[in-house]
């Protein structure tokens, strides 16, 4: 696979598809941006030029000790963009990956991007604070997930890919697909495992959310445990002039496979605007 310099790493990408609109797929946590794999033959299929990467610490991109904040994650998806002379793009954003989108477009701007959006994603705040009581996370919540992750790398990711793709105790994946998951989770740096789940469940977006002024779709499942839409989607959408929503019925957090058809069409629809 090709990569892309930015940020002083080596950041893995693949470039699909022809001279349509760019699409930039940002994966979830723990995956890589091969977690796209039911996503990106619908768009090139429909004439997008698309382009997947792993972030920094997974998947086959270069694991430096440190970075793993959004502020960075940002900048190395700004060094994706710039670096593949992207413009007019949509940035789709997935779980964690919706923090890339809106920090980018909080802090760099929208110059190069069409349209955005976030699916099954963490803005606004995951954290409960005294000014976002609607948030979904305690700081003990957080906590516990990265001693967790740290003391039982393999166990609390079978438990996690689980509940990531059931929705009323029901997996909607088949197993083969769960271990999939699992498999693209193992290729992820312990302590950028272990760092993201800080960075995502404490970092505010509330401020980059509210400067947004592109075309914006949240989409989301309405039996998401691990962000619920309640905290999350509904939140974000609220926050953005205009948003779309889409919400898809007895859906987990990892609906862009349990539930890729309507998930794809929903996109679709969206990009064709």
């Amino acid at each position: 696979m090709p990569t892309i310099s930015t940020n002083g790493i080596d950041l893995n990408y693949t470039d699909s598809g022809g001279a349509g609109r760019p699409v930039v797929l940002i994966h979830g946590w723990p995956l890589s941006g091969a977690s796209w794999s039911e996503q990106v033959p619908a768009l090139t299929d429909a004439g997008y030029r698309v382009v997947t990467y792993d972030r920094r610490g997974f998947g086959d991109s270069d694991k430096p000790g440190t970075g793993y904040d959004y502020d960075t994650f940002a900048a190395d998806l700004g060094g994706v963009i710039e670096g593949l002379d992207l413009h007019d793009a949509s940035l789709v954003g997935f779980s964690m990956g919706g923090g890339e989108v809106a920090r980018y477009l909080g802090t760099v701007g929208d110059a190069r991007v069409h349209s955005a959006v976030f699916a099954a994603a963490i803005p606004p705040y995951l954290l409960k604070t005294e000014d976002n009581p609607g948030g979904g996370l305690g700081e003990d919540d957080v906590k516990g997930m990265m001693e967790a992750a740290s003391s039982d790398r393999e166990g609390f990711l079978d438990g996690f890919t689980t509940n990531f793709f059931s929705a009323g105790g029901e997996l909607k994946v088949t197993e083969e697909q769960r271990q999939d998951a699992l498999a693209l989770a193992a290729k992820a740096e312990d302590a950028a495992l272990v760092a993201c789940i800080e960075a995502f469940g404490t970092t505010d977006f509330r401020q980059d959310l509210a400067t947004i002024k592109v075309p914006t779709l949240v989409i989301h499942g309405d039996s998401d445990g691990i962000v619920p839409f309640e905290v999350s989607g509904k939140r974000s959408a609220d926050s953005v002039a205009g948003a779309e929503q889409a919400l898809i019925a007895d859906a987990p957090h990892g609906l862009n496979v349990s539930h890729a058809a309507v998930f794809n069409q929903h996109l679709l629809a969206f990009l064709e605007k």
